[in-house]
């Protein structure tokens, strides 16, 4: 039986999530960082991608909130998402993200921004050019190119994709035995800046690897199942952290292509990242907290006009749809929407960005809620997904540039 779909003004009023930008937990819609500093004391402006999705920027930003340097944020369009903006490239030239301006100088280069940022603020645990933490910046970058060898690049025969995949696997052994070599569950004796070097790609190598390969890097490997425990105790980290979804979609146009092994591990994993159920994903292990329905909501309801323009269905046909979708997932009753909707909703569920919209379990209630409800009156699919480029997600669509 259907329930009565919840008009807007109603589901407005259970919108109630807020968040302190500014001063609060580490969130993807930040513009300034003060960490209860004043505006004053903001030496530091970070240049990073609105989709909060590069890599290279998500270790500059953890490194930021880790030390809870006062920031401000320029957001810039990469350039598989769209035009990357005018001003922009009159301070970065070549475009390059992320970029960084200490006192009125501007870096670039990932590596050399941390450096800079040590040079004034001190370390993060322990320094980039220390003893310790230069092998292990050897390793990431070892185990970065064998998951690229494997990823990246299509296999000729049955026998080279398990050259790739040994390989992996034994640069995979060589990382567990660095964790492993310490009292805690990080790369050092404490967490440090070696633990937000490794970050932004062993993300995606879980996402991409259990999508593409049906491999669970997370899962079949102790020690490191124990570090994304330890990563995810930390707000900074679940404030920047993306899921399974986003990235698997994410990294083809950025990395050239991601190849498939074809096998039924894969094709099965495959379809429940983009069809759910997102619950039970080895992608995130804390807690899901109960703010996380109405943080949807209110993410939802802040960008809906949007929304609704760039959907390729009709504006009311989808409304409506939209209506009932968040009426279930307020409410947890069925909510028919109009016949033909399907199509619609599935495009919004497979368009919605984490971080960028929403943290993670915000995003799964939301496709959760999206997918139910596109099932009640059909199996219709939105438009695929690109590969070489996600011009789809052009934040000039939503009034960003």
């Amino acid at each position: 039986m259907s329930v009565t779909r919840l008009s807007f003004p109603e589901l407005e009023t259970r919108a109630n999530y807020k968040i302190d930008r500014i001063n609060g937990p580490t969130n993807a819609q930040a513009d300034l960082r003060l960490f209860g500093k004043s505006e004053s004391d903001v030496q530091v402006t970070l240049y990073r991608d609105h989709h909060a999705w590069c890599p290279y920027c998500q270790k500059v930003w953890l490194w930021l909130e880790e030390k809870q340097i006062p920031y401000r944020i320029k957001k810039v369009t990469m350039f598989c998402y769209g035009e990357k903006e005018s001003w922009y490239k009159r301070i970065v030239p070549s475009g390059m993200l992320p970029a960084l301006e200490l006192d009125g100088r501007v870096i670039t280069e990932s590596d050399d921004i941390l450096l800079a940022l040590e040079r004034v603020y001190g370390f993060l645990g322990y320094g980039m050019e220390d003893d310790k933490v230069v092998p292990l910046r050897r390793l990431e970058r070892l185990l970065f190119r064998a998951w690229c060898s494997w990823l990246c690049y299509p296999a000729r025969s049955k026998g080279d994709e398990q050259r790739h995949c040994d390989q992996f696997i034994k640069v995979v052994a060589y990382v567990e035995e660095a964790l492993g070599s310490t009292p805690e569950p990080y790369f050092l004796d404490k967490f440090s800046v070696v633990d937000t070097i490794f970050t932004p790609y062993v993300e995606r190598m879980n996402a991409s690897l259990f999508y593409y390969k049906g491999y669970s890097l997370r899962e079949e490997n102790p020690r490191l199942a124990d570090w994304f425990v330890a990563m995810e105790s930390r707000s900074t980290y679940r404030g920047t952290q993306s899921d399974f979804h986003t990235h698997a979609h994410d990294l083809p146009p950025q990395m050239g292509g991601c190849w498939s092994n074809g096998e039924p591990q894969a094709k099965s994993n495959q379809l429940q990242v983009d069809n759910g159920p997102w619950f039970g994903l080895p992608d995130v292990a804390y807690p899901e907290p109960e703010s996380s329905r109405a943080e949807a909501l209110q993410r939802v309801l802040k960008h809906r006009a949007n929304i609704i323009k760039v959907n390729p269905a009709d504006d009311r046909l989808f409304e409506e749809a939209l209506g009932c979708a968040l009426t279930y997932m307020m409410t947890g009753e069925a909510c028919v929407p109009p016949p033909g909707s399907d199509v619609a909703l599935r495009y919004l569920r497979d368009r919605i960005s984490v971080p960028r919209d929403m943290s993670i379990y915000a995003a799964k209630r939301l496709r959760e809620a999206l997918e139910a409800t596109a099932a009640l009156v059909g199996n219709g699919q939105g438009t695929p997904i690109g590969v070489n480029h996600r011009r789809d997600q052009d934040p000039a669509n939503f009034g960003k540039k």
